[in-house]
């Protein structure tokens, strides 16, 4: 594979964008020819070269072709846009529109992205080893298909609205998640290993999101079903598995309804299905006159899930109790 790097010369002024810095568009020019690529600030056109210097080789086609940026890009957006083959590795951290409209190829940032990256991606892979920031995966404004194929890892944090109107592919966080996850999602996965932080798969109707550390505070439209054992990464991990969401029209495979899921962890086993000690939870517990009113709430309610109890508490209460702690806390009054 041949490689061209890109070194920036100077930070812009403003926000640069760079739509053309692709595999796809620098296959089989010279370096002469990359230079003179037009990029974009404000209303003023310039040369690539205006900014940046161009070593190396690109290849005759984009999947022998790889890109290397060095220098300060923070301000650069549209990197490695509508790519389908090749590589792109940033050197450090990006602005907006990282991967937007990916289509296939490998792009790496070292660094954080601003938002939109991996914009209604639909294949290749997208890593970002730092964070990132809102809409990642998600729709382009006024459009109902967000990502539909491919895969985006952010090691780090993320967002607001991440997987908004995702319709396929696969989302893996390596940290935490901000409000507003897989809004309006109808399809693909997203795994959260940190804490997801509320509002998760508004409107979805379907897909699956798992959540390794927890979701802040569950929206009242799912529903407990029940618990399942999955193999994640090579380990066996217990997740108490949610119906949603149940305000919205779902379709039938078989007569059978398709819903949206969300999977909490609630423990780990090895490979070989030995059970491994769960993680100690906090221990919260309610006053007596807290525990007298919850019971006679309970006879109030009809069957209630354990979300609807564990928000019921947080409510009146403000105790954020685990949901085993609650599943544990409804049996007891239930003798």
């Amino acid at each position: 594979m041949d490689t061209v790097k890109l070194t920036a010369k100077e930070v812009p002024e403003l926000y640069l964008e760079a739509e053309h810095i692709s595999p796809d568009v620098f296959a089989g020019k010279s370096n002469q020819e990359i230079g003179d690529l037009s990029v974009h600030m404000g209303n003023q056109t310039y040369k690539l070269a205006d900014y940046f210097t161009v070593e190396g080789k690109a290849g005759s086609t984009a999947a022998e072709t790889k890109i290397i940026i060095a220098g300060d890009v923070s301000k650069v957006k549209y990197i490695g846009m509508k790519m389908t083959a090749g590589e792109v590795e940033v050197l450090g951290s990006a602005d907006m529109y990282v991967g937007a409209w990916m289509a296939g190829g490998k792009l790496l940032v070292k660094g954080s992205v601003d938002s939109f990256a991996g914009l209604a991606m639909t294949g290749g892979e997208l890593i970002i080893e730092g964070n990132a920031k809102n809409y990642i995966g998600a729709a382009s404004r006024g459009d109902w298909r967000g990502m539909q194929g491919g895969k985006i890892v952010v090691k780090g944090n993320v967002g607001s609205d991440v997987g908004s109107n995702i319709n396929g592919g696969t989302i893996d966080i390596g940290g935490n998640a901000d409000v507003h996850l897989a809004t309006h999602a109808d399809g693909g996965t997203i795994v959260v290993r940190g804490v997801a932080k509320g509002r998760v798969g508004g409107q979805m109707v379907k897909g699956d999101i798992y959540c390794l550390g927890g979701v802040e505070r569950m929206m009242p439209s799912y529903k407990f079903d029940h618990t399942e054992e999955i193999e994640l990464d090579g380990k066996m991990i217990n997740f108490q598995v949610y119906f949603g969401d149940l305000g919205e029209r779902h379709g039938k495979k078989k007569g059978e309804i398709i819903y949206g899921k969300i999977y909490i962890a609630t423990g780990v086993s090895d490979t070989a299905g030995a059970k491994v000690a769960p993680r100690l939870e906090k221990k919260v517990h309610l006053s007596d006159l807290q525990t007298n009113q919850l019971a006679s709430a309970l006879k109030e309610m009809k069957e209630p899930s354990v979300q609807e109890v564990r928000t019921y508490i947080f409510d009146n209460f403000g105790v954020d109790m685990k949901p085993s702690q609650v599943s544990r806390l409804m049996s007891s009054l239930k003798r």
